[in-house]
């Protein structure tokens, strides 16, 4: 028997009140909270069932065979009950914790079967809803100077949840539209701190990618929660940003023989949110092989990870891949990809009248006074005479090129035509705009 998940009605995952509930056994449990007595003090029932994220109800049978195996002893407690009695491990359970470390290093919180976890990702996606419409659209990207048509290409492919081509020249703003798309998705989401596969265990919540909400803390220091899982983080959805480095390797478990446990790929951290993998076709292994690999996944949302005993099992594949890239994709892949990435959006160069709009943003974030015959004049007698095609990234990199001269200068912090020029002396090279 394990806890039902419900994803929409409920604003938490429910946590779990026997060791069948949380889909665990009794031996990695006891493995766990005596590796925690192992590294820490002395703790009572309840602060060992907090550092697990497990009610004391769930640990209470793995205390009791802890205390019969001679492994810990109850050093003191109240009249409370077990929650309060006081743990400590004896020299034969430091020997046992020894020979655990030995086999592997995790010690934290209590992981999630893949079974709740995959269930959880199952209704997740047919429980969150999908309202883009072109108003959300538009405030999603609010904060750049995209084109409608743009816009009314994102916005279709966001809605049917489907994985994108974002091409076009450089300095257009890829990877920033790339990364707005979050603003789109709906929801929260849960994360577990790690997953049980097979008795190995695989960390999965990740604090660079992964942004916890603030919860409530509990009412009361004889209980472990206000009901909710603790084994999960409630997080926003995920952004998970990969460029250049990314390898073949970062796409399958992680093993460290030193420590012992895994760390779950890069595209299972970004379940449920969206995975930007930026200068696409740069990585240091090849387009067609990137794509191979999530040939499969692509279509049926379902990825195959494999363990060291060669035990394979299912990973959702529930997240929305934006492949950002300033090469053309006819080149990168053939026409059996392009037909699985269903969506493909230009990111064309700025107009005129868009140059200076985003010209006007950057001034605004530089609290400089805007002028627009200022930013015109350096079009007309800089920019077009030398055949300088205009891009969405030259307003903000010349305004901060003209402020460093104007330091270097000892000048007032102020746009003259005069520092814009000496910036794009710096900025511009001769047979490469």
């Amino acid at each position: 028997m394990t806890v039902a998940i419900e994803v929409a009605a409920s604003p938490y995952l429910a946590a779990p009140t026997t060791l069948a509930d949380a889909g665990l056994s009794q031996d990695l449990v006891s493995q766990l909270a005596l590796k925690m007595l192992h590294t820490g003090s002395e703790s009572t029932g309840l602060q060992l069932a907090r550092r697990l994220g497990l009610e004391y109800s769930v640990i209470e049978p793995c205390l009791d065979s802890l205390k019969r195996s001679r492994h810990v002893e109850v050093s003191s407690g109240l009249s409370f009950g077990g929650p309060s009695f006081c743990y400590r491990i004896t020299d034969e359970g430091r020997r046992r914790a020894i020979l655990l470390f030995e086999q592997s290093q995790y010690v934290g919180v209590a992981p999630v079967p893949l079974a709740q976890y995959q269930r959880y990702m199952e209704r997740y996606g047919r429980a969150l809803p999908r309202t883009v419409t072109r108003t959300r659209v538009r405030e999603a990207f609010s904060h750049l100077v995209v084109s409608q048509k743009v816009l009314d290409q994102l916005g279709p492919a966001v809605a049917a949840g489907h994985s994108l081509f974002i091409y076009g020249p450089p300095g257009n703003g890829k990877t920033v539209i790339s990364q707005a798309i979050r603003n789109l998705l709906d929801g929260e989401i849960d994360i577990p701190h790690a997953l049980e596969v097979e008795g190995q265990i695989i960390t999965f919540f990740d604090p660079v990618n992964h942004e916890p909400l603030a919860v409530a803390e509990p009412a009361s220091d004889l209980i472990t929660s206000e009901g909710r899982d603790e084994r999960w983080i409630r997080c926003r959805r995920p952004l998970v940003t990969v460029g250049g480095e990314l390898t073949l390797s970062a796409l399958d478990l992680t093993y460290s023989p030193l420590m012992g446990f895994y760390t779950a790929p890069v595209h299972a951290r970004a379940n449920g949110g969206v995975l930007v993998i930026d200068d696409f076709g740069r990585q240091h292994c090849s387009a067609q092989d990137l794509l191979n690999r999530w040939i499969v996944p692509l279509e049926s949302r379902i990825d195959y990870l494999t363990l060291q005993t060669g035990q394979k099992f299912q990973m959702p594949f529930q997240l929305l891949v934006v492949f950002a890239t300033n090469l053309k994709p006819a080149d990168l892949v053939d026409e059996a990809f392009m037909r699985r990435i269903h969506y493909k959006v230009l990111a064309e160069s700025p107009t005129p009248d868009e140059f200076l709009r985003i010209f006007r943003d950057c001034c605004a974030q530089e609290h400089l006074t805007f002028d627009g015959t200022l930013a015109a004049r350096l079009m007309d007698t800089y920019l077009r005479p030398k055949g300088i095609a205009l891009r969405g990234c030259h307003p903000r990199d010349l305004i901060k090129y003209a402020l460093a001269h104007a330091e270097y200068r000892d000048e007032p912090r102020e746009l003259t035509y005069s520092l814009l020029e000496a910036a794009c002396d710096n900025y511009f090279v001769d047979g490469m705009q």
